[in-house]
């Protein structure tokens, strides 16, 4: 795998872990859910910015499947920050 592909998605999980740990701070200060929702849809959209390459290496799939998987997890996270937007 290329150095700055893998540069890259490092940067993208380490900055939506940060933005999630602040959502998450938040809500422990000031105690409203839909700030967890924003939360924990930062952590998905973190682990599907490198679970594609992962899976695609580890298990032998094809890039096709992979990519599948990744939309499925960033898509739960982006569903997740929805519903927190809408309570």
């Amino acid at each position: 795998m290329e150095p700055s592909f893998v540069l890259a998605k490092l940067i993208t999980l380490v900055l939506s872990l940060t933005v999630a740990y602040l959502a998450y701070h938040g809500y422990r200060r000031n105690g409203q859910t839909p700030m967890l929702y924003v939360s924990g849809g930062f952590v998905f959209i973190g682990a599907g910015a490198i679970c594609e390459g992962l899976i695609y290496q580890t298990f032998g799939t094809t890039i096709l499947s992979a990519a599948l998987i990744q939309a499925v997890i960033v898509s739960s996270g982006m569903l997740l920050i929805l519903v927190s937007l809408t309570k």
